[in-house]
């Protein structure tokens, strides 16, 4: 069994948990694409058997959230979910809050909260930051695309639409929008409704999965890679296949590569017009 499941994370649950769900049910090694803090929900891809060896081929890496901010507090975690640190700071109206929208975007340098999986001398930094030692986390480049106000949800609280890049941290955009504004704020939820080709609308919560429907949910993992498509001849299909180059008139580049009755093989690459298969799915 190969290919995607598009999870809907259930909040309160950790993406490995749900990750070992399918593993459970499809009794066959799975793995995740980006992590999803356990008080998020939302597109939580998980790659089934060898569909796992096709992550670095993904092209679109961009991610969608429905953020909610609290402003006016702060935390340790960054978000609702930690030691609350401050309290009664300014909550600025919605036009202030617009104003600062566009100077989040962008290419930026952005500090992991401390509360986090980043690795330290080989510990978690949330490790670390449990045991109440201080530590400094390197500023990481991300690329933020577009923050977007939808509404207010409360006297306190506005939610937002963010577009960005992969490794990014929707806590501390909560932090710096707080800086900007002269305030501090948390991030108090979060959805995540887009991970690069995977959409909320194509999810399932794991509740409803078992062995017998999980068949059903199976995205086929030709059908979700951006790439153009090669269909070797019997005779070049022989060569490819054991390891050898043939020769090819396709430009540079990744090519998915299937076998002579259509099904699906794998991945190749023609460079320097040479075909030559990359990684076997089959």
């Amino acid at each position: 069994m190969t290919g995607f499941i598009v999870v809907n994370k259930t909040v309160g649950v950790s993406s490995a948990q749900e990750v070992n769900k399918i593993k459970r049910l499809t009794n066959t090694p799975c793995g995740h694409m980006g992590t999803l803090d356990p008080m998020a929900s939302g597109v939580l891809p998980v790659a089934v058997g060898k569909a796992s060896r096709l992550f670095d081929y993904f092209l679109d890496k961009r991610k969608t959230y429905t953020a909610t901010f609290r402003f006016g507090i702060d935390s340790d975690t960054l978000d609702t979910t930690g030691n609350v640190i401050k309290t009664g700071a300014p909550v600025p109206d919605e036009s202030t809050v617009c104003s600062v929208l566009d100077n989040l975007c962008g290419e930026v340098l952005q500090i992991p909260p401390r509360f986090s999986a980043k690795n330290i001398g080989g510990r978690r930094a949330y490790q670390i930051a449990r045991e109440g030692k201080e530590f400094e986390l390197p500023p990481k480049k991300v690329i933020i695309h577009s923050v977007k106000l939808l509404k207010k949800v409360d006297e306190d609280s506005y939610s937002f639409e963010i577009e960005c890049g992969g490794g990014t941290y929707i806590r501390s955009i909560a932090r710096d929008m707080g800086k900007m504004l002269g305030t501090c704020a948390v991030m108090s939820s979060l959805v995540r409704t887009r991970s690069g080709a995977f959409t909320i609308d194509k999810s399932v919560s794991t509740d409803r999965l078992t062995a017998e429907n999980i068949g059903d949910f199976i995205i086929a993992t030709e059908s979700v890679l951006p790439y153009g498509c090669v269909y070797p001849s019997e005779s070049e299909a022989k060569k490819l296949f054991n390891g050898l180059t043939v020769e090819s008139k396709l430009p540079d580049g990744i090519y998915k590569i299937f076998y002579t009755d259509g099904s699906f093989y794998g991945l190749a690459e023609v460079k320097h017009s040479n075909l030559k298969v990359r990684t076997k799915l089959c």
